[in-house]
């Protein structure tokens, strides 16, 4: 809203899960960017499974998520979030109207998630182990490969190539971050450090906290 204010092209654009469309707060972005006409894109994630929650549970069986917004004059889009080029086409589309005035977009992106939600999630406790098997999407980086190829503007050498650099950069960049500490291994921050960068004046409540817990470690 401040960039529109000042007249300025900048958009505001986010990322969210098909479960958390049935929660409050997306029903409230609806309503502010519909009446202010922000420039806004919410991309919704329709990967199929909220935490551990088949997508219908969030109403998505009903009728597609891109739909939320028709009420509130907000139009949808539903695009095969696999295909690269469909997700591009549209975000420009979506990025272009906001920036002309015309308002916020929401684009569903139909996926998969075909790992665990998180590292304390284990999804064969609610679904069929291979069921991203059975996906027709199909893998967008595959997809992509083989369109660049057929037009010409890529090949499987030139892919095998890209994977091995980026690969070693991964390596690398995670044997540098293990450098710094991990969850079992050293060097471990001082504790006292959650205390910092939050407020200019710490609060008498964190003061008592904080000697609570150097008492503590003593």
């Amino acid at each position: 809203m401040a960039a529109a204010i000042r007249g300025e092209d900048h958009i505001a654009t986010s990322w969210l899960g098909d479960g958390s469309t049935a929660e409050a707060d997306f029903h409230y972005a609806l309503t502010f960017a519909a009446v202010y006409q922000a420039p806004v894109i919410l991309n919704i994630v329709n990967n199929q499974w909220a935490i551990s929650t088949f997508q219908g549970f969030a109403g998505g069986e009903r009728r597609p998520f891109a739909a939320r917004g028709i009420g509130l004059g907000i139009p949808g889009i539903r695009v095969d979030g696999n295909d690269f080029l469909a997700v591009y086409s549209a975000t420009l589309w979506a990025a272009d109207r906001a920036r002309r005035g015309g308002g916020p977009t929401i684009i569903e992106l139909v996926t998969y998630r075909g790992g665990a939600h998180s590292t304390s999630d284990d999804p064969s406790k609610y679904r069929p182990k291979n069921e991203w098997q059975a996906f027709p999407l199909g893998d967008p980086v595959e997809r992509l490969k083989q369109h660049l190829i057929a037009e010409g503007h890529w090949s499987e050498k030139q892919h095998e190539k890209v994977i091995e650099e980026y690969q070693a950069k991964v390596a690398d960049a995670w044997k540098e971050a293990r450098t710094y500490g991990t969850m079992t291994e050293g060097p471990f921050l001082d504790p006292s450090v959650m205390f910092d960068d939050v407020y200019a004046e710490l609060p008498e409540h964190l003061r008592k906290q904080r000697q609570q817990m150097l008492e503590l470690e003593d």
